[in-house]
């Protein structure tokens, strides 16, 4: 086989487990939510900016549209619900958002529970 046909199929074996190796928090919304506005207003412009926003970047999506493709171990039933999401299993969630400083303890946790390290040097 020439080298770089080789080299083509070792990249397609390879890509599709990179691919899915993804980390992102995933937030539940729906218009009119005010816990979701609220979350918004105190640390939306944080979080991209922390060790928690770097290892898994927000994407959001309305409750009552389409479901993202993520294996749920739940229903989402509650605004803002944010899900903790690696190789498209959540992991964990937070239903709500209980204010800021409750919100980042919580976050803590669920990155510990996962097995996420957050003192990641660099």
């Amino acid at each position: 086989m020439p080298l770089l046909t080789r080299i083509l199929v070792l990249v397609l074996l390879v890509m599709p487990f990179s691919a899915s190796a993804e980390t992102y928090m995933l937030m539940a919304e729906e218009d009119g939510c005010y816990w979701c506005q609220k979350w918004e207003d105190e640390i939306a412009h944080i979080y991209p900016k922390t060790t928690e926003g770097k290892l898994a970047p927000l994407q959001k999506y309305d409750l009552h549209s389409e479901t993202p493709d993520v294996k749920f171990n739940q229903r989402v039933h509650y605004t803002p619900t944010f899900i903790l999401v690696q190789d498209g299993q959540e992991v964990g969630r937070i239903e709500g958002y209980p204010g800021e400083d409750h919100f980042w303890a919580l976050l803590t946790m669920l990155f510990e529970n996962a097995k996420i390290p957050l003192d990641v040097k660099g």
